[in-house]
């Protein structure tokens, strides 16, 4: 999910109630502070904040997650003991960035989260060697949840990654999501439940429709709502920033739900076709 800032950068605390509601209505969960939700550029008291009133508007209608990953074990832990202390489902966090960190590190990192909460608050890692800035390895994750680790949310971008999770670490106490909705069909092939789509702020009707459709067994359906979500995804390339492109396909479609025009009669058809597709509000 998304946050949204006013111009002076602050938490747009209406705007954030009102994103919130709406998609309490749509999805099944909520994973906040992250790289959409640009939990890295907040400072700590913000991304309390966040949580606090996600957790305001969405307790008890969704699943909640937050992101509570730093560049340190401190304020991680300060992070993901508040998320726990507020009712949150769970916390993720992704490897503390900025330096190269070992095999060693990471567990040492992730034992401290795990203990500094109560038994079996689920605590996954967030996998995203671009933002964290290294790989981790499959031998690393099975030491990861060896130690306690729930689950991993991949983004790695790489189905090989994806399949070796699927086939080596998932089960009744271990998780594998996929952190993106550009590759749904072939994870849900492989065997994956869930997946975490950015996309979903903006059209989660949309997204909620594939994640149906792979979950049925209808493949050719979900094959043809992959190949348009791909499509809307290449529109976001064009902000050069797929965060950046998430955050005005939102304004844009906040603005058409608000405003009401009279329509030509091409213009009424077009969106009677629009209406009738399933994910279509």
């Amino acid at each position: 999910m998304i946050t949204p800032f006013n111009r002076n950068g602050d938490i747009d605390i209406p705007g954030l109630e009102r994103l919130v509601g709406y998609l309490c209505q749509h999805v099944h969960g909520l994973f906040i502070c992250g790289s959409y939700g640009s939990g890295p550029m907040m400072s700590l008291a913000e991304r309390k904040k966040v949580a606090e009133i996600t957790m305001n508007v969405a307790a008890g209608k969704v699943v909640v997650v937050v992101h509570t990953g730093t560049t340190n074990t401190r304020e991680t832990i300060e992070l993901t003991k508040h998320a726990q202390e507020i009712g949150c489902d769970a916390v993720s966090a992704v490897g503390p960035y900025y330096f190269a960190h070992s095999e060693p590190d990471l567990l040492y990192y992730f034992s401290d989260i795990i203990k500094s909460v109560e038994p079996g608050f689920p605590v996954y890692i967030y996998n995203n060697p671009r933002f964290q800035g290294y790989e981790i390895s499959l031998g690393t994750m099975h030491k990861l949840k060896e130690i306690g680790v729930h689950g991993v949310k991949d983004a790695t971008f790489n189905i090989q990654t994806l399949a070796a999770y699927l086939r080596e670490l998932s089960g009744d106490d271990f998780d594998v999501a996929l952190g993106t909705e550009a590759m749904w069909l072939s994870a849900r092939v492989l065997g994956c439940q869930a997946y975490i789509p950015g996309l979903g702020n903006a059209f989660p009707e949309l997204c909620v429709q594939m994640w149906q459709e792979g979950m049925q067994g209808d493949y050719e359906a979900c094959r043809k709502t992959q190949f348009l979500i791909n499509e809307i995804r290449e529109y976001m390339y064009l902000a050069r920033s797929t965060q950046l492109a998430v955050y005005a396909m939102v304004a844009l479609r906040a603005s058409w739900m608000r405003i009401r025009v009279p329509l030509s009669s091409q213009q009424r058809n077009k969106k009677e076709r629009l209406s009738n597709q399933p994910w279509k509000s």
